[in-house]
């Protein structure tokens, strides 16, 4: 079969781009290096993101592309319509949850307010004294591994997997994989998450690495992806390092407890300082996880943008190459929409919305 896409990486997004492609009637050649990123170790949240009009409109399609494909998936992909509560600590942060509610409902996005009385009566759990939640039910969490499988069977015959390390692009397009072997194809999509920059250095992705652990099977401890309000200002400092209170609840019974952000760093080792840090401010938040059992805790590498949103289009000057990288904590949200709009680029169609934000040339010009 001669392909006419290669999209290199095989994790969420190389996968929704090679399902997005396949189902546009392309035939395409997945390279996968097998060394594990972000889509394994990431915590697998599909949540409706507001932070500026470009992130909400991805995230707010991506969701929606998620919710139409859950009913096909199979049980492994462990997908769950939890919703999220953004979780209110004082009257200024029950104010934003307002402004929040009034952006999301804007764009039809359905949000509840909970006072603290319903706040307590849906997650009891948490620690009394707080002032509210907003409830945005269309959320939800998958296990992003198998999710990204199964998106590449869904291809069939248009989708070919080939498990090969890519070592470089050459100026024609050309792609030098190990062991001294060749592929090419008239278009190139890069979609392999922070190993991106080993095959074009010269994109502006960072590391931020997170801290993530999991405890036990206690079901029905928490009911709904529990966030903070305050999540949106420390997740998204350009420098230093930051922790915020996350926790979902799997399906397995199991509670998955984030989130931390380190730049700059690709040492995947657990830091105890940095965990515990983590595990404090959780517990300030859920003060019975502390007598839960840990299972494991583990490390993962995003890769960060300058502006916090994807590089989604074409190279302004490599032959043949496109790019669908930098989703930061967002890849497994926007896997779809993502994947769409590049296949609408690269196949001619129209994107069903502006693809002008995630334009790679102008971060490059600046990189």
């Amino acid at each position: 079969m001669n392909e006419d896409v290669i999209v290199i990486g095989a994790g969420i997004v190389g996968a929704a781009c090679a399902h997005a492609l396949a189902q546009a009637g392309c035939n395409v050649l997945v390279l996968d290096a097998r060394i594990g990123g972000a889509t394994g170790a990431g915590m697998g949240h599909l949540v409706v993101m507001d932070d500026n009009p470009a992130e909400l409109a991805l995230s707010r399609d991506s969701t929606a592309r998620w919710r139409a494909l859950a009913p096909h998936m199979p049980e492994d992909c462990a997908y769950s319509t939890c919703g999220t509560l953004w979780i209110a600590a004082n009257a200024e942060e029950m104010a934003e949850a307002e402004r929040k509610q009034q952006r999301l409902r804007e764009h039809g996005i359905a949000a509840r307010l909970l006072d603290a009385a319903a706040l307590a009566r849906a997650e009891p759990a948490l620690r009394k004294g707080l002032a509210g939640a907003l409830e945005v039910p269309g959320d939800g969490i998958l296990y992003a591994p198998n999710a990204a499988r199964w998106l590449l069977a869904q291809g069939g015959d248009a989708i070919r997997i080939e498990h090969a390390k890519v070592e470089a692009i050459e100026d024609d397009g050309t792609l030098r994989l190990a062991g001294g072997s060749h592929r090419s194809a008239p278009q190139i999509v890069l979609a392999n998450g922070i190993e991106a920059t080993t095959l074009c250095p010269e994109l502006p992705i960072r590391p931020k690495k997170g801290h993530l652990l999991i405890t036990d099977r206690y079901p029905g401890t928490v009911h709904h992806q529990l966030v903070e309000l305050g999540y949106v200002t420390s997740a998204h400092h350009s420098e230093g390092d930051s922790v915020a209170f996350n926790v979902q609840p799997r399906p397995t019974g199991q509670l998955l407890v984030g989130s931390s952000r380190q730049f700059d760093t690709t040492d995947p080792a657990v830091e105890a300082p940095m965990l515990a840090r983590m595990l404090q401010r959780t517990l300030d938040y859920l003060p019975g996880l502390a007598n839960l059992n840990a299972v494991r805790s583990w490390t993962g590498m995003r890769a960060a943008s300058p502006d916090g949103l994807p590089l989604l289009g074409r190279h302004p000057w490599r032959e043949k190459l496109w790019l669908a990288v930098g989703h930061e904590g967002l890849g497994v949200t926007t896997a779809p929409g993502s994947a769409h709009l590049l296949a609408a680029l690269m196949t001619g169609a129209a994107p069903e919305f502006d693809a002008a934000p995630y334009a790679p040339r102008g971060l490059l010009e600046m990189a």
